[in-house]
């Protein structure tokens, strides 16, 4: 009878761990699917703004600074929920490692939408002016589209969890380092007529489409984190 009863008691506790357990591994799929269209948002952001840095676009300017709301409203959410799941769950090992990730995943995700929003602020800002100017254009357009391909790079790597992708966004990473530095050797090298205030808004912004490729690394570095609990060094 009482050895029934024991029996009875383990077989109750382990269909609750069970369904804990599907329960926390749901959560942990949809958290994942939040930070893809997140990453979704971010990628429309940046695309955005970089277009309306180069054309003075303030339409699309307003829109990245509304979107961004939306952004810091999921980053907000995500966090949230990721803090509830530690609590309810004590998740550890691998499951832990999952959960924090996705809290910094969310965290650079958050600042990739304020880096482009501070990109379409200093479109509107200089309105109905463009804010590039022209001896620039072509090296911003470049700063444009490797910050645009990054962020796709990103959505993927975030829909596949291939570690192998994210390793490669460190390549789009680097062209994003030497365009800023070319841009930055260019602006000051005084062979450009520029003023004080386009010098000002030329290293700005450049350093602000740096700094989203260094975002996205630490997206992809936790991606592969997660896969194989090893913290990944950027070369």
């Amino acid at each position: 009878m009482g050895m029934r009863s024991r029996s009875a008691v383990i077989l109750v506790d382990t269909g609750r761990e069970d369904e804990m357990r599907q329960v926390f591994i749901a959560e942990l799929e949809a958290l994942g699917h939040d930070l893809v269209a997140m990453s979704r948002l971010v990628e429309t952001a940046i695309d955005r703004a970089g277009t309306a840095l180069l054309t003075a676009d303030l339409a699309l300017a307003e829109q990245v600074i509304e979107a961004d709301r939306a952004i810091d409203a999921m980053e907000k959410d995500l966090d949230e929920r990721c803090v509830l799941l530690i609590a309810q769950q004590q998740p550890v090992a691998s499951d832990l490692r999952t959960v924090i990730s996705a809290l910094r995943m969310s965290a650079s995700l958050e600042r990739m939408g304020d880096l482009a929003r501070h990109l379409a602020e200093l479109a509107r800002l200089r309105y109905p002016a463009t804010m590039v100017p022209e001896p620039l254009a072509e090296l911003f357009g470049q700063l444009h589209d490797a910050a645009v391909r990054i962020a796709g790079e990103v959505t993927a790597v975030l829909e596949a969890r291939d570690t192998e992708m994210a390793k490669a966004i460190d390549e789009d990473d680097d062209l994003l380092d030497r365009l800023h530095q070319e841009t930055f050797s260019a602006t000051l090298g005084g062979t450009l007529e520029l003023t004080a205030q386009q010098v000002v808004d030329v290293t700005l912004s450049a350093r602000y489409f740096e700094r989203f490729g260094d975002h996205a690394v630490s997206v992809a570095s936790r991606v592969i984190y997660i896969a194989t609990g090893e913290e990944y060094v950027h070369h």
